[in-house]
């Protein structure tokens, strides 16, 4: 199956051959034969070279330095305590609105897709961002073989309860599980990506192993991590921070530097590794390719 890469879809956002990432890594993590390796074959596409604004931030950085409050609440806190967490078996359970419901061997939901790998700016509401080559599937080819009904309008995603495993869970930190979700529109676009890896490696248990969602133009805290559930809704769910506090984080999480946090704002933003700020963009800079999904609607009330 040959994926093509979409026309909206720049040549920077997909990493050069250098970074080119090892299927057989990947295979082994998503739990896949050797027999799937003929179907998965990686798209070979090429990018220019980036920019200094836009240089890939060190994997000690991107592996060591996160949000991920199943592990707590310290930026090290992943790196340290995740390590332990088991990723395989991993299911994960098809549900709502869609024709095909059941529950899925990792391997199985993810074998008839070529992987891509694309780097993407990511932006943290707290105002760091980093620039990442992650590896996955395009979620909206997903979506197709999964035939959501002309019911479905929203996808939920709901990560894994387990506060054995995940010490920050036996805390009130969020109500858990962690929930997310998007429209569908959104959830269908070329740049959400169902992500297994980062750098060219399998996607490291404090970066969301084995599954999470990442949605470039968002901001972060919407890329739900080690998913076990995705389900299809008619009417639009309700949502772990917008719960938590619904006057700091809207459902739509867009990346708009005009709607401050309540408590600091969103004007600029510090890129890991660097020592000076930089101007924030709306929709972190995808503008070009997403701001058709929100023509007509207020991007300071449904932010």
């Amino acid at each position: 199956m040959l994926i093509r890469r979409p026309s909206d879809l720049p040549a920077s956002e997909i990493t050069d051959q250098s970074l080119f990432w090892n299927r057989r890594d990947f295979l082994k993590a998503a739990g896949l034969g050797a027999a799937a390796v003929g179907g998965l074959l990686p798209s070979m596409n090429l990018l220019s070279r980036r920019s200094d604004e836009d240089k890939l931030t060190p994997w000690e950085d991107v592996t060591g330095y996160n949000n991920y409050y199943e592990f707590g609440t310290g930026k090290d806190d992943p790196a340290r305590q995740a390590g332990g967490l088991r990723t395989k078996p991993w299911k994960v359970d098809i549900a709502g609105e869609v024709k095909r419901p059941a529950v899925y061997d990792l391997g199985d939901l993810l074998k008839p897709f070529t992987p891509v790998e694309r780097v993407y700016r990511m932006r943290c509401v707290e105002g760091w961002s980093m620039v990442i080559p992650w590896l996955g599937i395009p979620l909206g080819g997903i979506i197709d073989r999964l035939e959501p009904t002309s019911k479905a309008k929203y996808v939920e995603f709901t990560t894994l309860l387990d506060p054995q495993q995940m010490p920050g869970q036996q805390r009130g930190v969020l109500e858990w599980p962690y929930v997310e979700a998007l429209r569908m529109d959104e959830a269908r676009h070329p740049l959400t990506l169902m992500v297994t890896g980062v750098y060219g490696k399998p996607l490291p248990n404090q970066n969301g192993a084995p599954l999470r969602l990442i949605v470039p133009w968002k901001y972060g805290f919407k890329g739900g991590k080690s998913i076990v559930k995705i389900r299809f809704r008619e009417t639009q769910p309700q949502t772990t921070w917008n719960i938590a506090a619904p006057d700091e984080y809207g459902f739509f999480a867009n990346v708009n530097p005009e709607v401050d946090h309540p408590r600091w704002s969103q004007s600029r933003e510090r890129r890991i590794g660097q020592l000076f700020k930089r101007k924030t963009l709306m929709f972190n800079g995808y503008g070009d390719q997403v701001a058709s999904l929100y023509a007509g609607m207020d991007l300071r009330k449904n932010f």
